[in-house]
């Protein structure tokens, strides 16, 4: 552990102290421990570790417990010492990818016994046992509550542990942490837990231990599966943060500007009833409206002055940039037609392509509303945002030329639901004497009731 912080070690170490004390009773001859039940569910834990390596030797989560599904299964068969030493022995056997090895493996070992230890006590304590039937039947329903009990008080050990280790080592408060972790790890154990049941139950009939193996296989593929979802998840918003941070280092007069215009887009469709797969591709879709941006020539994005004619075509282009840019990339096929049509208007002003009224694509006019909301209310280093209520009269005065009214009078009612934070007060630009730019004060293509609301450098 050398060079953990001091802070960090003493947590660890407090957390292996309080995991030793649990396990310790199991060794007693007196504990009556059940050896061959707590061997067999050691070994299927480290043979889950080991498929997972196998399987899927990049996975972090292959060294993060492939076994956690079998945790539950032994908190409800196991006496809480022996639950311990199983969670702990399969724990400290698993792999570890990042530094500093040693402490991120006694750290999990103590956190898992603690947490399997602390929801076999639950168990125990509504019943649990006895529910589980043996020669008899399993009383059920009632083995499901101290389950969900036990799952909870899982839940509830292991996010006090991971607030108290990222409060040692990162200094981040904790109230923080646990509103943020302990609703990520209540589903996941539920479902575990669950599956946890069915083993014991199986495990406990006349059928013994090879019956209950029988839930172990779709259990683990239903893991496995649930964690590609995520990991392809991940690999997903790793591709936009990267593309959004490639946008704002060229043009960082527009700084944060694309996530909120994806969360204001995202106000936009909740407003209007459309499903979870539209929000999140609108959502992506406003987060990178501007994508484009990275085909415009740095000397035209940061140009301080009025745009040439020529410089001006080179930026209406970026709309056409941005549809090529993400054309290959499957996962935003539905942000596609947003990001080309995004500065397309109802009057057929706009462009790439003069498109008009219902020509242009839904999402593409929620983005324009969204885009030209933030760009007004967002504060730059040269002027203040304007309020709220007055780029909503804005925007309000520019419906039925410019915008889609619909998609106004939506982002109205959910900025009266749900109010607007974030870009007022934040300066968005890199240094403090910066001037406006050509795109900020040369304006949209001629229309006669174009609105000024886009200095967000486009034109």
């Amino acid at each position: 552990m050398r060079g953990t912080p001091a802070a960090t070690r003493g947590c660890i170490l407090a957390a292996v102290i309080a995991a030793v004390c649990c396990a310790l009773p199991a060794l007693r001859p007196e504990a009556a421990t059940p050896w061959g039940t707590a061997g067999l569910l050691a070994a299927l834990c480290l043979l889950c570790e080991a498929v997972g390596r196998r399987c899927d030797p990049g996975s972090a989560q292959a060294g993060a417990g492939s076994f956690l599904p079998l945790l539950p299964a032994a908190a409800f068969l196991l006496p809480p010492p022996a639950a311990a030493l199983v969670a702990a022995a399969a724990s400290l056997a698993g792999r570890v990818d990042q530094p500093p090895f040693a402490a991120r493996r006694t750290w999990r070992a103590a956190q898992h016994a603690l947490a399997c230890c602390a929801a076999s006590w639950a168990h125990a304590l509504l019943g649990g046992p006895a529910a589980l039937g043996g020669t008899g039947a399993p009383d059920l329903p009632y083995a499901l509550l101290p389950a969900a009990v036990a799952a909870l008080a899982f839940s509830l050990v292991l996010t006090a542990l991971d607030c108290a280790i990222l409060a040692a080592a990162e200094g981040r408060p904790v109230r923080r942490s646990w509103r943020t972790l302990l609703p990520r790890a209540v589903g996941p154990h539920l479902v575990h837990a669950l599956a946890g049941l069915m083993m014991a139950v199986l495990w406990r009939s006349p059928y013994g231990p090879v019956a209950a193996l029988f839930v172990l296989l779709p259990m683990y593929i239903s893991c496995w599966v649930f964690a590609q979802y995520h990991r392809e998840d991940a690999a997903h918003r790793a591709t936009i943060r990267a593309l959004v941070q490639a946008v704002d280092i060229k043009d960082t007069y527009t700084r944060g500007h694309s996530e909120r215009v994806g969360r204001a887009s995202v106000l936009i469709a909740r407003e209007l009833g459309m499903d979870q797969g539209r929000l999140e591709a609108l959502r992506f879709a406003g987060i990178l409206h501007d994508v484009g941006k990275l085909g415009v020539p740095t000397r035209v994005l940061r140009k301080d002055g009025p745009l040439t004619p020529d410089e001006r075509r080179i930026m209406e282009l970026h709309p056409e940039y941005g549809h090529e840019i993400v054309r290959s990339i499957g996962f935003l096929d539905q942000a596609r037609a947003a990001i080309l049509h995004h500065h397309e208007r109802l009057d057929g002003t706009g462009y790439p392509y003069g498109l008009r009224g219902g020509a242009i694509p839904e999402s593409a006019r929620i983005v324009a509303v969204a885009d030209a909301f933030d760009a007004m209310t967002s504060t730059r280093s040269y002027r203040r945002g304007r309020p709220v209520p007055a780029a909503l009269r804005e925007l309000r005065r520019c419906a039925g030329s410019q915008f889609d009214p619909r998609m106004v009078r939506a982002l109205a009612r959910a900025v009266d639901r749900h109010g607007w934070s974030g870009a007022d007060t934040a300066v968005t630009a890199d240094e403090a004497g910066a001037v406006p730019t050509a795109r900020e004060e040369a304006g949209p293509p001629p229309a006669r009731h174009a609105a000024r609301p886009s200095p967000d450098r486009s034109p």
